[in-house]
C-alpha cells in the first residue's frame, strides 16, 4: 500500500476524531467554560488599566488643588480691602483682580464638576467590575465541572480513535506524517483531496508536469497552491 493510501486511511480515521472536536468547541460547556475563563484571565489587564486611571486623577487633582490654593491666596488680598480704600487704594484694580479671580473660579468649578464625573464613573465602573468578577468566579467553578464532565462522556470515542491513527501512524513515514500533522494544525481539511482533469479538486491550481510524473508514480506531492496532498483515483 502506498503513503498516499496510507494516508488516505489515516485522514478517514482523523475525520472522525476532528468531528467530535468541532462538536465540543461548539458545545454550550465549552463556550460557557472559555468565555468565564477569558474573562478572569483578562481582569488583572482591566485593574491594571483602572489603576493607572486613578492616579491620572489623582495628578489631575492635585493640579486642581494647585489652582484652589492660588485661587485661596489671591483672595486673602481682599481681607482688608476696606481699610484698604480708606487709606486710598486703587479700586479699579481691585475691580480688575475680582473678574478675573471670578473667571478663574468659574474655571475650577467646571474642572472640579467634570473630574466629580470622571470619578463618579471610575468608581462605578469598578464596584461593576468587582461584581461580575465575584459572579463569574462562582460561575468558572460550576462552568468548569460541567466542561470536565462532557469531555469524559467523549473521552472514550475519542481514546478509540486515537488508537487507530496510532497503529495507522505506524505505517506512514515519519516526515510524512509530520507535514500532515502540521497541515491539521493549520486547520487546513480535508488535507488530501484527488486530482480532477490534471487539476487540483479543492482549489483548481493545474498541475505541473513534475507534480503529474510524481502522483503517477504514487509519491506524496502537494498542491503547489493550497498546500494539500494530491492523489490520483
Amino acid at each position: 500500500m502506498t503513503q498516499i493510501e496510507q494516508l488516505l486511511k489515516y485522514q478517514e480515521e482523523d475525520s472522525k476524531l476532528l468531528k467530535i472536536e468541532k462538536e465540543a468547541a461548539g458545545s454550550s460547556e465549552w463556550k460557557n467554560y472559555s468565555q468565564a475563563k477569558s474573562f478572569l484571565t483578562k481582569v488583572p489587564e482591566k485593574l491594571e488599566a483602572m489603576d493607572s486611571k486613578a492616579c491620572e486623577i489623582e495628578s489631575e487633582l492635585k493640579k486642581i488643588d494647585a489652582k484652589y490654593q492660588d485661587i485661596a491666596e489671591t483672595l486673602s488680598d481682599f481681607e482688608n480691602l476696606d481699610d484698604l480704600v480708606d487709606e486710598g487704594a486703587d479700586i479699579a484694580f481691585y475691580k480688575k483682580n475680582a473678574t478675573q479671580l471670578l473667571e478663574k473660579l468659574k474655571s475650577l468649578k467646571a474642572e472640579i464638576n467634570a473630574k466629580s464625573k470622571t470619578i463618579k464613573e471610575a468608581d462605578e465602573e469598578y464596584k461593576a467590575l468587582k461584581k461580575k468578577t465575584i459572579s463569574v468566579q462562582k460561575q468558572y467553578t460550576e462552568f468548569a465541572t460541567a466542561y470536565q464532565e462532557y469531555k469524559k462522556g467523549k473521552l472514550d470515542e475519542m481514546e478509540q480513535i486515537k488508537g487507530e491513527l496510532k497503529k495507522l501512524a505506524a505505517k506512514l513515514e515519519p516526515e510524512v506524517l509530520k507535514r500532515y500533522e502540521v497541515k491539521r494544525s493549520e486547520r487546513i481539511f480535508p488535507i488530501i483531496c484527488c486530482v480532477a482533469n490534471e487539476r487540483c479538486s479543492k482549489c483548481g491550481m493545474e498541475l505541473s508536469i513534475a507534480d503529474k510524473e510524481k502522483i503517477a508514480r504514487g509519491e506524496v506531492t502537494e498542491c503547489e497552491n493550497c498546500h494539500r496532498f494530491l492523489y490520483k483515483e
